[in-house]
């Protein structure tokens, strides 16, 4: 995992008196867990403020301002290290620089303080310089003493500041540590430094709809799994990231591209269009960590309020009546690791308009073959997209449902990348040791159960859709693989 390296401000601390409910913090860092000045994580071990009153407090990542909050050291402070940030009702904590575009993931860790029951907090984040903020995906509910993460997305290719809500109105506190930002490039240089402009009052839109992955003590990495990496991420050794194969349209954050927007969470990554309600494609990893808790299908199709608030909010009552499946891109049994992952593949910005026979038979068969490849050994990487308009569902043919809102696709494709387990996987697939499975399906209820009829190669996918699949690859080897054709033996063998 690498982090934004940012310049630090400095800031004028404002002298505070310890209260009734506060003790005095540790004026020092503790011993081995200095972090260099701008550095991420931001784990409280610099910096000092004992009391509630609100004040800016220089910490290594740069000026924060604490609002009904402390930095605590006490036994009953649940941290790692000697320090960690501590809310009571009302408080936040607000940076007051930005990080510069890149953010991939933030991950933060939370506890309840000393034995106080539970407390309910929101990130939020601002792209304007602190002049408007926008909730971060779910509220997150801190309870008992163990700190425990909680992931979110970044913005990709917009700055950022983050603002921490404690939202319940309990007398409950709630400790905060190990603040961290997650890049797909490595440390780079913040973005100018700017003071906080004073903001209306902020929207309530979700802009990112991202819950967290299962609870995990960070004191114990090894139960983790290994953090995914970007494309191109100098020295990634642990990669399954989601993205890691390239970004075939090369869709952007940009919320003006609506045809083309990269909207990215931890659990897949999607170019949407907006102007037809679906995505062009939708990339993500499956190892054995992913599926091997086997968590219930949760089914809780909704809208996604993590799209921007100008795109249009498809719904499940969009696919009411139209004769055709809410077809997932990324599928449910692929997000079994926990009841948040699963259920982020029921987000109607995963679904597209498929024909019944081919989502319950076709496609389940070969998603299937996938896991089983998976639980034998195996690591996929999976990218899946659609294209034309027009397709054939159980009411009979159709262009688009949801009176228009909504385009049928007339193709679905799928492109497997299969290799054993392991690390650098980029440097094994260019070495030959990757199987890729290409298939293209008419969106059509007549369609045949097996799967293996539809075998293609990534380069007529490609041609079809006009997308650069495998992009990330080295030239030699995305030519290689993309002309290949699978046998489809090895699905015979099943």
């Amino acid at each position: 995992m690498r982090f934004y390296t940012l310049l630090v401000l400095p800031a004028l601390l404002a002298c505070t008196q310890p209260s009734a409910d506060s003790q005095a913090t540790a004026t020092s860092p503790a011993a081995g867990r200095q972090v260099p000045a701008g550095a991420f994580p931001e784990t409280f071990e610099t910096g000092s403020k004992g009391a509630y009153e609100t004040a800016d407090v220089a910490l290594a990542t740069g000026p924060w301002l604490f609002t009904e909050g402390l930095i605590g050291s006490t036994e009953q402070d649940h941290k790692d290290g000697e320090h960690a940030a501590r809310l009571r009702t009302g408080g936040r904590l607000t940076m007051q620089f930005d990080a510069p575009a890149g953010v991939r993931k933030i991950t933060i860790l939370s506890a309840a303080y000393g034995n106080d029951g539970p407390s309910t907090w929101e990130l939020w984040v601002s792209r304007d310089h602190g002049r408007t903020w926008q909730r971060n995906g779910q509220p997150q509910t801190a309870t008992g003493p163990s700190l425990r993460p909680s992931l979110f997305a970044g913005l990709a290719n917009e700055p950022l500041r983050l603002e921490i809500r404690k939202t319940d109105a309990s007398k409950n506190r709630l400790n905060l540590d190990d603040i961290s930002l997650e890049t797909a490039t490595g440390a780079v240089t913040a973005a100018p430094v700017s003071r906080p402009v004073a903001s209306p009052s902020p929207t309530t839109d979700d802009y990112f709809k991202n819950r967290n992955k299962p609870a995990t003590t960070p004191a114990n990495p090894t139960a983790t799994t290994p953090s995914r990496q970007a494309p191109g991420a100098a020295g990634a050794t642990s990669d399954n990231d989601n993205l890691l194969l390239g970004n075939p349209s090369g869709a952007t954050s940009d919320p003006s591209n609506t045809t083309n927007y990269l909207l990215t969470r931890p659990q897949f990554t999607t170019g949407y269009n907006a102007q037809r309600g679906i995505p062009v494609w939708t990339s993500w990893h499956v190892g054995r960590t992913d599926i091997t808790k086997n968590f219930p299908r949760q089914n809780d199709f909704r809208a996604d309020p993590g799209l921007p608030r100008q795109f249009y909010q498809v719904s499940p009552q969009s696919y009411a009546g139209s004769g055709f499946d809410k077809g997932h891109n990324c599928p449910s049994g692929d997000r079994t690791a926990a009841l948040d992952d699963n259920s982020a593949t029921f987000l109607m910005s995963n679904m597209v308009p498929q024909a019944p026979q081919n989502n319950q038979q076709t496609w389940a068969h070969l998603e299937e073959y996938t896991r089983a490849q998976v639980e034998n050994g195996q690591e996929a990487y999976v990218i899946m997209g659609s294209y034309g308009r027009g397709g054939t569902g159980k009411n009979g043919p159709a262009q688009t449902i949801d009176q228009g809102r909504v385009t049928v696709p007339a193709h679905i494709w799928k492109v497997v990348v299969f290799l054993p387990e392991g690390n650098n996987d980029l440097q094994r697939i260019a070495a030959g040791q990757a199987r890729v499975v290409a298939i293209d399906t008419p969106n059509d209820n007549s369609i045949s159960p097996q799967w293996t009829q539809y075998l293609t190669s990534v380069d007529a996918i490609e041609a079809a859709s006009g997308l650069d699949i495998l992009s990330a690859l080295p030239a030699a080897t995305q030519a290689q693989l993309q002309k290949v054709v699978d046998s489809g033996r090895a699905a015979e063998r099943r």
